[in-house]
């Protein structure tokens, strides 16, 4: 995932929720219902996330709202993309792998056309 947020060791939910365009009782239920996404608390007891925790985030973000799995069928997701990495196979979803290089070859092909116009 793109590095779009400012850099900091933690972040506030408040904060992560405008990072991730989520509501805050979102967050807060996927953390009962994920295991992965378990932000550690500050002495005042706020939830502190961390950049990986909000990585995790956006990835069941995409697998819910983008990929239409169910609770179950992400947490089963991610569990086989946890063995993937520990594989060392590459562990984004292949939707994501695709819009990524659809990405890039339209910047490339904006910079071809500016070159020609040029």
């Amino acid at each position: 995932m793109p590095d779009i947020f400012p850099d900091k060791e933690y972040y506030s939910i408040s904060e992560v929720c405008e990072i991730t365009d989520l509501k805050a009782h979102v967050l807060r239920y996927w953390e009962t219902q994920f295991k992965v996404l378990s932000p550690s608390k500050n002495r005042a007891g706020n939830r502190a996330y961390r950049k990986s925790d909000i990585q995790v985030g956006q990835l069941i973000k995409h697998l819910l709202y983008t990929e239409m799995y169910t609770i179950e069928g992400a947490q089963r997701k991610l569990q086989q993309l946890k063995q993937m990495r520990k594989k060392g196979v590459d562990a984004l979803p292949e939707q994501e792998r695709n819009r990524r290089v659809l990405d890039d070859v339209r910047r490339q092909l904006v910079e071809l056309r500016e070159l020609i116009k040029g």
